[in-house]
């Protein structure tokens, strides 16, 4: 079996390069492409300057309002824009929601854009204040495994979620850091 391998191995140099046949040099070189490789890799991310993945994370703090009515307020709304009528009649992407799981203080859902149907998947995570408010992590992520820019779109899954539910009295946090293409969010659009 290993002779078997060096030999693919040895035929596969060959076809790279034919001035290496020996696997020493087949070898070397390998690993010089490996190492290539990991450079540019390392590069492209610092050049990105944000997830490497399509995908945003934001941080909500909503004062004096409880986890229970904001949390019903999303499931509501997920279920206003389950099809794609909205988009047909309003234009955007704030349709095609789908609610995956609601627990006691998780909602995990689905949004497919109407036009490629690319699925993202979302997650709100709540967590009550002492001060009788509500501290909301929300989370989306291209189910796409190439996706690397969306313009926005995954700030914008979880954004229209908010506003079209109605929501307000909020402080929120995010950045380029943590959202794909944050500052070039467009959500009138997406």
């Amino acid at each position: 079996m290993r002779n078997r391998r060096l030999t693919v191995l040895k035929s596969l140099c060959s076809d790279i390069c034919p001035s290496c046949c020996r696997l020493d040099n087949c070898v070397m070189v390998c690993s010089g492409v490996l190492v290539i490789f990991a450079v540019g890799f390392v590069v492209f991310t610092v050049a990105v300057g944000g997830p490497i993945h399509a995908s945003c994370k934001i941080d909500w703090t909503f004062k004096g309002q409880n986890c229970s009515s904001i949390q019903s307020a999303l499931v509501k709304q997920i279920a206003k824009w389950k099809t794609d009528e909205h988009c047909k009649t309003h234009g955007g992407e704030k349709c095609l929601y789908k609610l995956v799981s609601n627990t006691t203080n998780k909602i995990m859902a689905t949004h497919e854009t109407p036009k490629k149907h690319y699925v993202d998947d979302l997650s709100f995570t709540f967590k009550p204040t002492a001060a009788k408010g509500c501290e909301l992590e929300g989370y989306s992520t291209s189910e796409t495994w190439y996706a690397i820019f969306d313009q926005g779109t995954n700030y914008c899954n979880l954004k229209n979620l908010i506003t079209g539910a109605g929501l307000k009295g909020y402080t929120e946090v995010t950045s380029d850091d943590v959202c794909t293409q944050y500052s070039k969010h467009n959500c009138t659009v997406y």
